[in-house]
């Protein structure tokens, strides 16, 4: 990949960070590429996640959250002994990633000139993000994806409930349909192949996930293959299990953390729910949420294209062609979508006297910043001229919301 090519072309001084979007993408790429380049992991190679860390002084390439970027931003602004930073997967637009992808390009602009930065994606609206970070120049590698059929298999129709009312199919029992049909075509289309198929699975959560599972290894029709549950709260030895080689056929039933990043070979079809848990603003309660929503085309495309990296492949999407072109082109940024008090706290903490005026790719809405800052005002972490006060850098020490922080001060 670019972070091993520009290490062999030696022309970066320094460590090579990779920033990615999910814990799970960090660890499991940092395995992968060391085992790649025969090195144990942790010395060439290494990552940085919460609560987790396998590097050292001579490590080269850092797989890293853009949490921990965050992090190491604020307890060294100056990126000490860092030659490049890489932003992997950008089209998910995090509001993490905006922040760090802002801070870095000024330190790049001040006193790090040298400093090396690429925002890479497969999925990205490239014309609003080559203005932000003109000048810069910008490079497409096509690669090699082979051709993926993708039908469409929309939900039945509501069924009468234990209690007499109308309920909707439950989506696993859906992916379960899809996955009883792909079976057979999988177990045609690879015979007398000697390579052991895997079929993907997109489901939103970690409960519809178990779901699935139950549901699949319970089933006749499923006998023969492997079901491999695969999504963050799982341990590293687990999530390997579903990603890693292997000789028998397997089901892999992942969130979206397989959307992107994770190299999972042999997968020859793709079942996707089209859905996603996403975090957004509850305006009643006033925190982020979780909820589900429908991913959107660019999202889809990139999972639809997980079935054509060896081999021809299928995608069958649990919704019907009408919808899919009704769906949001690309995702929206996370910016618009989630509470910015933990972002402005960071942002007061790091200097920055009126946010207002920051590096935003996307400039926040007026509504979400005096919000932001109104609720730092009552927590105490401001004062009335909205500078940061030591009770509010305290509280930015704490990977937490500003409410959470304040009550451990």
């Amino acid at each position: 990949g670019v972070p091993t090519m520009l290490l062999d072309s030696e022309v970066i001084e320094g460590m090579i960070v990779v920033v990615q979007p999910r814990r799970i993408a960090a660890r499991l790429l940092a395995e992968f590429v060391a085992r790649s380049r025969g090195v144990k992991l942790g010395r060439e190679v290494g990552y940085a996640v919460r609560f987790d860390t396998c590097y050292g002084q001579d490590t080269r390439i850092v797989y890293l959250t853009d949490g921990v970027l965050q992090r190491w931003l604020r307890e060294d602004p100056g990126l000490t002994g860092v030659g490049a930073v890489l932003f992997d997967e950008f089209h998910e637009r995090r509001l993490a990633s905006d922040l760090a992808l802002a801070r870095v390009l000024d330190l790049q602009d001040g006193e790090r000139p040298g400093l090396h930065v690429l925002v890479m994606s497969a999925t990205l609206e490239t014309a609003a993000l080559g203005a932000y970070l003109a000048p810069c120049e910008e490079l497409e590698a096509g690669g090699r994806l082979y051709p993926v059929q993708v039908s469409y298999l929309p939900p039945p129709p509501p069924r009468r409930g234990r209690h007499g009312a109308m309920e909707s199919v439950p989506v696993w029992e859906q992916a379960g349909r899809a996955c009883r049909n792909e079976l057979g075509r999988v177990g045609e289309m690879d015979r007398g192949s000697g390579k052991a198929p895997r079929i993907l699975i997109f489901l939103p959560g970690a409960f519809e996930i178990r779901k699935a599972v139950q549901l699949l290894e319970r089933s006749s029709w499923a006998r023969g293959w492997e079901v491999k549950p695969l999504y963050s709260a799982l341990s590293p030895a687990a999530q390997w299990e579903a990603v890693g080689p292997g000789e028998q056929a397997r089901i892999i039933v992942a969130t979206n953390v397989a959307e992107t990043s994770i190299t999972i070979e042999g997968i020859v079809a793709v079942i996707d729910s089209g859905l996603a848990r996403r975090a957004s603003f509850d305006v009643r309660r006033g925190i982020n949420t979780l909820t589900v929503q429908k991913i959107s085309q660019a999202a889809a495309q990139q999972r639809a294209g997980r079935a054509g990296r060896t081999g021809p492949g299928r995608c069958v999407r649990l919704w019907s062609e009408r919808d899919q072109a009704r769906r949001d082109e690309f995702e929206q940024p996370e910016v618009y979508r989630v509470d910015l008090a933990e972002a402005v706290l960071y942002l007061k903490a790091a200097g920055v006297r009126e946010v207002r005026d920051f590096r935003w790719l996307d400039a926040p809405r007026e509504e979400s910043l005096e919000r932001a800052e109104r609720l730092l005002g009552m927590l105490g972490a401001v004062d009335q001229e909205g500078l940061i006060n030591r009770v509010g850098l305290r509280m930015s020490r704490y990977p937490l919301s500003p409410r959470a922080a304040r009550l451990l001060e």
